[in-house]
């Protein structure tokens, strides 16, 4: 199947203020964020046609609160209607959704999944991510329904209180890198899945580039469509401060483009997530501004046409 490319299709922001899935507030700063840092002007300097759409809303859910899992109704009102606005923008082009946490990928990555499955091909998931996010609200401990939405999309039980996965991704068709803190729950459920894992310790022994390749070769082999759901943690917080769940150790600023170039030389990807951007522990708007900069990496960017940023006291002139 011919391959997809990225600048050939329209950019589709689609903003998803969600701040439910984990009790920390913030992260429904992060679209605008996003915007102010100049995304879309970013992405216009390539040649791609981009259109906001603007932020969506939740669905009303008449569901009673649960005491084990925070704000489980409005997590299941953003799953609504972010499937539905996913299928639209998937229509319309490459949409990008503008986080919001993590339990917003519970609907975008299964409204693509859903237009993938329509379309007759193969829905492939690569999670940038600290975490695996695959507990389920049965084994969760903290309650924080940003920590399931990859046990949700590939159809694992325990998600009865939401609508179901129109299209489960299977688990071999999930690649997850930069893991680092993994729950146990997680890491048992985990086991014996063919659940493509690369965690930082392997990473630093055999680069980032070699399983990213491998696995990009197995989505082009099966025609698939490459979702990336990209988490400010995979990122270490020396480069990227501004998201609640900070882990050190995680990718490097060099580490990060590569993964972006590869991604878009491979012309693989159908649909992007950029999530747990919280404005409110940013410094200066630093880790917004880098997370546009990774966008516009995986846009087509080369290193030629990165402008030289000048740092006083470690913050970005």
């Amino acid at each position: 199947m011919e391959k997809d490319h990225l600048m050939d299709r329209d950019c589709i922001l689609v903003g998803a203020p969600v701040d439910c899935g984990k009790a920390r507030q913030g992260c429904l700063m992060g679209p605008d964020a996003f915007r102010v840092a100049g995304l879309a002007e970013a992405l216009r300097a390539l040649d791609v046609t981009v259109h906001d759409a603007g932020n969506t809303s939740p669905d009303p859910v008449d569901l009673p609160e649960d005491p084990h899992l925070h704000a489980l109704p409005q997590t299941i009102g953003w799953t609504r209607a972010l499937m539905r606005a996913a299928e639209d923008a998937m229509g319309r082009g490459f949409p990008i959704f503008l986080g919001g946490d993590h339990a917003l990928s519970m609907g975008s990555v299964a409204g693509v999944a859903a237009h993938a499955a329509r379309a007759g091909r193969p829905q492939f998931l690569l999670w940038l991510d600290a975490h695996t996010d695959f507990n389920t609200p049965q084994t969760t401990t903290s309650g924080n329904l940003h920590g399931c939405p990859v046990a949700y999309v590939t159809g694992q039980p325990g998600f009865d209180a939401f609508p179901d996965a129109p299209a489960p991704i299977p688990v071999e068709n999930v690649c997850m890198m930069g893991l680092r803190s993994v729950d146990p729950p997680e890491r048992a459920a985990l086991e014996g899945l063919p659940v493509d894992l690369h965690d930082m310790r392997s990473i630093d022994e055999h680069g980032i580039a070699a399983p990213l390749r491998a696995f990009l070769g197995r989505v082009a082999a099966a025609g698939g469509a490459l979702h990336v759901s990209f988490d400010v943690d995979f990122l270490d917080p020396a480069i990227a401060p501004a998201v609640g769940t900070t882990v050190p150790g995680g990718a490097t600023y060099r580490e990060a483009h590569l993964v972006m170039e590869m991604l878009h030389e491979s012309g693989l990807v159908t649909s992007l997530d950029l999530v747990e951007l919280n404005p409110f522990l940013d410094e200066r708007g630093r880790t917004a501004s880098l997370m546009v900069e990774l966008t516009a990496s995986l846009m087509g960017r080369k290193i030629f046409d990165r402008p030289t940023r000048t740092f006083v006291s470690g913050f970005a002139a």
